[in-house]
C-alpha cells in the first residue's frame, strides 16, 4: 500500500496537533507515494536499527521517538543522525514517528502502563487543553439534516463516548442579494428573510479542514456564514500521564518490585517509604516528574514516571511515594499499541518488533 494511507490513518487515529509544540512526530525520512509493505517497530531509530530492518526487509521504520529532533544544516555522514537519514534514503526505508501525540492519546503510553499494572477506573492525569474549537454556522431549515450529518461525519460533534453531538435553535435570518450573486432564495436587490437554524458543534483542531470543507460543499447558500471559537475548555479524556487504582491495597516495597518484575527495570529509584499502602497509583510514561504535584492533588499514593532530577525527589515530601523505573523501561510497551493499531485498520500488513534493546543506559 502506499505510505499515505497509513500517514492518514495514524493522524487520524493519534493526531499530530497533540504533539507538545518541541517536538517532531510525524514523516521523518521517505516519500508519502512510494509502497511500502513491512514496518518494524522500535522505540528509537539507531544504526543498528536500521541495518536490521535491511536485513529484514522493512520498507518503514515506526518508532516512538523522533530521529530529528534539532534542525539539519547538511547531510555529510558526520553525526549518526545524518548516517542514518542517508541510508535510509540509499535503502528506500521510510521512518515515522509517534512521540508525545501517542503519549496524549486515552489509548496511549501511560494507559499501556496502567494496563500492565492492572490498574482499574483510569482517567486522564493532566488534560489537554486549547484544541477543542467550536463552529457556529447558520442553515436553512430545510438542509439542517444534511449539513449537520456532513459536519459530522467530518469529525465534529466527538465527547466523550458520544458522538453526533450538536445544538440547534431556530430563528430568522435576513440578507439582500447583490449584482452578480447566485442566491439560493431570494432575489438580487431585494431583502429576504429565511428561516433557519443556528448550528453549532465542537471539533478538535485538526479536524478543522475537513469540518469546514465539509461545511461548506453541503451548505446550499453561496456565501456561507460561520465562526470557529478557540475553546479553553480541557478534555478530560486526551492528555498526559494516567491516574487509577489498584485491585487492592499493596505494601510499597512490594509495589516496587512489581514495577521492577513487569517493566524489566534494572534500577528503581525512589523516595523514602511513606508507610502508607498504595491503592492509587498515577503514571506517566517517559520524562514526568513535572506532572508531581497534579499526582499528588489527585491524592495519588505512588507517581511512576522516569528522568526524575535529584531535588524533584525533595518535592515529594513524604507525602508520595516517587518511582523512577526509567524512560526506556516505562515506554517500551508503546510499541504494542503501535502493532494493535496497524494490524486493526491493516490485518495483512506486517508488522516486526525490533529485537533490539535500544535503550542507552546500561546499570552495573
Amino acid at each position: 500500500m502506499k505510505l499515505r494511507e497509513l500517514i492518514r490513518y495514524f493522524d487520524r487515529e493519534i493526531p499530530l496537533s497533540f504533539q507538545e509544540d518541541y517536538d517532531n512526530s510525524g514523516l521523518q525520512v521517505g516519500d508519502p507515494d512510494q509502497e511500502v509493505n513491512s514496518a518494524l517497530l522500535t522505540l528509537d531509530v539507531t544504526e543498528d536499527v536500521l541495518e536490521e530492518a535491511i536485513k529484514k526487509g522493512c520498507d518503514l521504520i515506526v518508532s516512538h521517538h523522533p530521529l530529528i529532533f534539532k534542525p539539519l544544516k547538511r547531510l555529510t555522514g558526520k553525526t549518526v543522525t545524518e548516517r542514518i537519514i542517508s541510508k535510509a534514503i540509499l535503502n528506500g526505508i521510510a521512518i515515522y514517528a509517534l512521540h508525545t501525540n501517542l503519549d496524549a492519546i486515552n489509548f496511549g503510553v501511560s494507559r499501556k502502563m496502567a494496563e500492565k499494572l492492572g490498574l482499574k477506573d483510569v482517567r486522564v492525569l493532566v488534560p489537554l487543553a486549547g484544541r477543542l474549537r467550536k463552529m457556529v454556522t447558520f442553515v436553512p431549515t430545510s438542509h439542517y439534516e444534511k449539513v449537520s450529518k456532513a459536519v459530522f461525519e467530518a469529525g465534529a460533534g466527538k465527547t466523550g463516548n458520544y458522538d453526533l453531538c450538536g445544538f440547534g435553535v431556530e430563528g430568522i435570518g435576513s440578507f439582500r442579494p447583490g449584482e452578480g450573486s447566485s442566491p439560493f432564495v431570494g432575489s438580487i436587490g431585494k431583502e429576504h428573510k429565511e428561516s433557519e437554524i443556528r448550528f453549532e458543534t465542537v471539533f478538535w483542531e485538526h479536524d478543522k479542514v475537513r469540518v469546514v470543507d465539509a461545511l461548506l460543499k453541503s451548505h446550499p447558500y453561496e456565501e456561507v456564514a460561520y465562526d470557529i471559537y478557540i475553546l479553553e475548555n480541557d478534555n478530560i479524556d486526551v492528555g498526559f500521564g494516567c491516574i487509577g487504582d489498584t485491585v487492592k491495597e499493596i505494601d510499597e516495597m512490594v509495589f516496587l518490585n512489581n514495577l521492577k518484575e513487569i517493566f524489566g527495570a534494572n534500577g528503581i529509584r525512589y523516595t523514602s517509604p511513606t508507610g502508607k499502602k498504595i491503592k492509587k497509583v498515577a503514571l506517566c510514561g517517559g520524562s514526568g516528574s513535572g506532572f508531581l504535584k497534579e499526582a499528588i492533588a489527585g491524592g495519588a499514593d505512588a507517581f511512576v514516571t522516569a528522568d526524575v532530577k535529584y531535588h524533584t525527589f525533595f518535592d515529594a515530601e513524604g507525602r508520595i511515594l516517587l518511582a523512577d523505573i526509567g524512560h526506556y523501561e516505562s515506554e517500551k510497551f508503546s510499541l504494542e499499541i503501535l502493532k494493535d493499531l496497524i494490524v486493526k485498520k491493516f490485518p495483512n500488513f506486517a508488522t516486526l518488533f525490533s529485537g533490539l534493546n535500544s535503550n542507552p543506559v546500561n546499570y552495573l
